[in-house]
C-alpha cells in the first residue's frame, strides 16, 4: 500500500481528527492546518479542528475566515477543549513541524499518549519518524502548504480536480505558500510557481490575499520597523546583521504576537550582508530567526549556537539566560561574538 491509499484509508476509518502545528503559527501553519481541517470537514464528512498551542496572530486572523467556529482551538486561551480535541480523537495530524515537540509540553504529551494514528506532513529537516504511523517528509519544497496541496490532489475523491476543494482550503494552501517563500523571493521551485498558477486558475483571489496579508497592519507596525532600522539594526564588519526586540521596545510600539513577520528578511536587502539575525525576547529566552544569503547556512549557525535548526537560508533558535547568557542586555554582544566566529570558518 503507498502512502496515498494508507491515508485514504486511516481517513476513512476515523470519526474524530486532532491536526496540531508548532508554537507560534505562522501562514504556512496556518494555512496547511486549516486547509486540511477544510477538506476533511468537507470533502470526508469528519469532525475536525485544528489545536495551536498559542494564539493566532491578529495579523493572520483572515486566514480563518470561512471554515466556521471551533475550527481553531487554542491550548493557550481553551486548554479544556484543546485537551478534549487530542484526547479524544481517533487520528491525529502533525503539520509543519518536524516532530510533537515543536507544540507545546502538553500537546506532545497527549499526543505522543494517544493510541490514535499519528501523521506528520513537513518541509523541515530530521522528521520524528518514530513517532508517526505515516510520515510525508519534503524539504526540497517551498512549503508544508505546497506539499499538502500535492497529497490533497493524489487522494481517491480529489484526482487532480480541484473543484471538488472547497474554495477556502485552496485560499488557505495559497496563503501558507505566499507566507513561507516571502510572497516568491525564497525557497521557490517549479512545481510552487505550478502550485500558484493552477490555484488562481481555480478561482483564487490572489490579489486579495496579498491585501490581507500586506496591507492589512497597524500603524505601531510600521513605526516599530523604522525604529528597528535606525536605531536598533547593528551590521558587524564580517557581515552579520543583528535587531533584538527586547521586552522594553514591545512595551513602546504595544507589540503583538505576528507582528515581527518578515522583519528578519530586510538587513539582507544590504549589499554586505551575508546573514541576519532577529531576536524576540520571550520569558527566560530569545526567540532567534535566522535568515542567509546563497552560501551560508542559516541551519547550521542555529543547530550549533542556538538549540535549532531548520532550512539551509531560514532556521531559527532559542537563547536562553541565565543558561545561555547572563541576561537580556547580554544578546547583542553575544551574537556578535557567535557570527563573527561562525562566518570565519
Amino acid at each position: 500500500m503507498d502512502k496515498i491509499d494508507k491515508l485514504n484509508s486511516l481517513v476513512s476509518a476515523s470519526t474524530r481528527i486532532c491536526v496540531t502545528a508548532h508554537i507560534h503559527p505562522d501562514g504556512d501553519a496556518l494555512g496547511s492546518g486549516l486547509a486540511l481541517v477544510g477538506y476533511l470537514r468537507e470533502c470526508r464528512g469528519k469532525d475536525v479542528a485544528l489545536v495551536v498551542p498559542d494564539g493566532v496572530p491578529e495579523s493572520l486572523s483572515f486566514i480563518q475566515c470561512g471554515f466556521g467556529d471551533g475550527s481553531v482551538l487554542s491550548f493557550e486561551e481553551s486548554p479544556t477543549l484543546s485537551k478534549a480535541r487530542i484526547e479524544n480523537s481517533d487520528l491525529i495530524f502533525c503539520l509543519d513541524c518536524s516532530s510533537f515537540s515543536r507544540t507545546n509540553p502538553d500537546i506532545e504529551s497527549m499526543a505522543k499518549a494517544s493510541e490514535a494514528p499519528k501523521i506528520l506532513i513537513d518541509h523541515h529537516l530530521n522528521p520524528d519518524t518514530s513517532s508517526f504511523s505515516l510520515v510525508f517528509s519534503e524539504i526540497e519544497i517551498s512549503s508544508t502548504c505546497e506539499l499538502l496541496y500535492r497529497i490533497l490532489k493524489e487522494m481517491p475523491d480529489i484526482k487532480g480536480d480541484l473543484d471538488k476543494l472547497p474554495m477556502s482550503t485552496l485560499e488557505a494552501l495559497m496563503t501558507g505558500m505566499t507566507t513561507d517563500t516571502n510572497n516568491f523571493a525564497n525557497s521557490v521551485f517549479p512545481g510552487t510557481m505550478r502550485m500558484a498558477s493552477e490555484l488562481i486558475a481555480a478561482g483564487v483571489d490572489r490579489e486579495r490575499i496579498l491585501s490581507d496579508l500586506y496591507n492589512n497592519y497597524r500603524e505601531n507596525r510600521l513605526r516599530l520597523i523604522g525604529y528597528l532600522l535606525t536605531e536598533n539594526m547593528v551590521i558587524s564588519s564580517e557581515g552579520a546583521a543583528v535587531m533584538i526586540l527586547d521586552k522594553e521596545c514591545q512595551d513602546r510600539f504595544d507589540f503583538r504576537q505576528g507582528e515581527s513577520e518578515g522583519f528578519v528578511n530586510m538587513p539582507l536587502a544590504v549589499r554586505d550582508v551575508k546573514i541576519s539575525l532577529f531576536l524576540t525576547e520571550e520569558n527566560g529566552k530569545f526567540r532567534v530567526s535566522i535568515r542567509s544569503k546563497h552560501g551560508i547556512s542559516a541551519n547550521k549557525l542555529a543547530m550549533t549556537y542556538f538549540h535549532g535548526g531548520g532550512h539551509e537560508m531560514a532556521a531559527g533558535g532559542r537563547l536562553y539566560f541565565p543558561e545561555d547568557i547572563p541576561s537580556p542586555k547580554d544578546a547583542k554582544a553575544h551574537i556578535l561574538k557567535v557570527t563573527k566566529e561562525f562566518l570565519a570558518r
